[in-house]
């Protein structure tokens, strides 16, 4: 209850701390979280046990080795005592253990929150980030809020790549409730393709899917942008190797067309009555998938023959995929009458995608902040009532088995006897 009390404190705190000491350069930075919501206090308020890690790995492989399954708690006490890089890499192992150990479903919510802070604590965040895409593997399901300081951390460090592996994360756990974590998403995203990298194909199907899915929760010009974006590399990904290879794994509509879809975009912001634009960047990114995807095929929108020395083996694709990429035409058409009416209608954003996702950023993320603190505190006492009944239940079950196990040696002194 004291702990509780605290943590509510430090959140109140957090809450009312006002930036006036903010330089002007510091204030034009503000679209990373803010301190507050960094701030590992309310966390390391809880009350804790201070355990040695060399027992609980000694007890945990002595209990492995007797096939007998390790409890929640333990592989908890073991993360939240985890006090340098080295102890991170052993907690690791551990982890894995557990997860592939009978109770493997019992891993708390607060063990993987208490594990990605360990990991950004001490210099970690490459063990994070393998357990985050091991996730089958280790078992780490993070929530949102943990979710936000992970991807934090990475647009911080402006490793944009990394930051977009962890969007990737969040798009296959569907997991764009928050609103900070659209923006954290789209900021991470739109940094990343400014740089212009090569991508596979895959990175284009992740790429996509996430500015999709990430999109289409706001209707906004970086949300319509974000939306025409993922359509167009999604429609490259079925343009190439089939619808199959779209929809294969990842939480998106089956039926084809993806490149019909983001033209879908284009007209729906050119009928907008408001002040819905699509970015001017977006729009040449999407006429330029569709130029490229038209050098390889004739006039009839059939794909070319190859040459027998460069022919490659490509995966079959069905009838529908063939019918798909008869379309390109008429897709190439109609992007130049949208395009035409998009400009006719002043909406066009002349600003790129990058800056407009930060725009959107310094404007909205700091009001996006204060219902995730005060879930996070909520989260947190959830979590510290649902810990102390399991240490009670731990508690009790130990109690019961030394009373059975002194009834029996008791019964049996008492059978020596007689």
């Amino acid at each position: 209850m004291v702990s509780s009390k605290m943590a509510a404190s430090l959140i109140k705190r957090c809450l009312s701390v006002k930036c006036k000491s903010l330089t002007p350069f510091l204030s034009v930075r503000r679209w990373l979280l803010s301190a507050a919501y960094t701030d590992p206090k309310v966390w390391e308020a809880r009350m804790t046990e201070p355990h040695n890690l060399a027992a609980l790995a000694s007890m945990m492989d002595r209990t492995y080795d007797r096939n007998f399954p390790v409890s929640s708690l333990t592989i908890s006490r073991f993360v939240d005592n985890i006090s340098s890089r080295e102890e991170v890499d052993q907690a690791e192992y551990y982890l894995y253990k557990f997860r592939h150990s009978p109770n493997c479903w019992y891993l708390r919510d607060w063990t993987i929150h208490s594990w990605i802070r360990q990991c950004l604590k001490y210099g970690a965040k490459d063990k994070a980030l393998h357990t985050l895409k091991n996730k089958v593997q280790y078992g780490i399901f993070p929530n949102d809020f943990t979710f936000n300081l992970l991807l934090d951390s990475f647009i911080k460090d402006k490793d944009f790549k990394s930051a977009c592996f962890v969007v990737e994360e969040i798009m296959l756990q569907e997991a764009f409730d928050l609103h900070s974590t659209q923006i954290l998403s789209l900021y991470a995203l739109s940094n990343y393709l400014s740089a212009k990298p090569q991508l596979t194909i895959l990175e284009e199907r992740s790429l996509g899917a996430s500015l999709l899915l990430c999109g289409l929760k706001q209707h906004s010009t970086v949300g319509l942008s974000a939306q025409l974006l993922g359509n167009a590399l999604l429609g490259k990904v079925e343009f190439l190797k089939g619808i199959h290879n779209v929809f294969k794994g990842m939480p998106l509509f089956w039926a084809r067309g993806y490149l019909g879809r983001s033209l879908d975009v284009m007209e729906a912001a050119a009928a907008d009555v408001g002040d819905v634009k699509l970015s001017k960047d977006a729009l040449d990114f999407v006429n330029a998938v569709l130029q490229e995807l038209s050098s390889h095929t004739d006039s009839s929108g059939k794909p070319l023959e190859k040459d027998d020395k460069k022919e490659e083996k490509e995966e079959e694709v069905d009838e529908d995929d063939l019918a798909e990429k008869a379309k390109l035409p008429k897709y190439v058409s109609r992007f130049e009458e949208l395009m035409s009416q998009l400009e006719s209608r002043g909406k066009v954003e002349p600003a790129s995608f990058k800056a407009t996702v930060t725009a959107m950023s310094e404007q909205q993320l700091a009001d996006a902040e204060k219902p995730d603190l005060e879930e996070y505190l909520s989260q947190v006492q959830s979590w510290e009532a649902e810990r102390r009944q399991l240490i009670q239940r731990e508690e009790e079950t130990r109690q019961k088995a030394e009373q059975e196990k002194r009834e029996r040696l008791a019964a049996r002194a008492a059978a020596q006897q007689a």
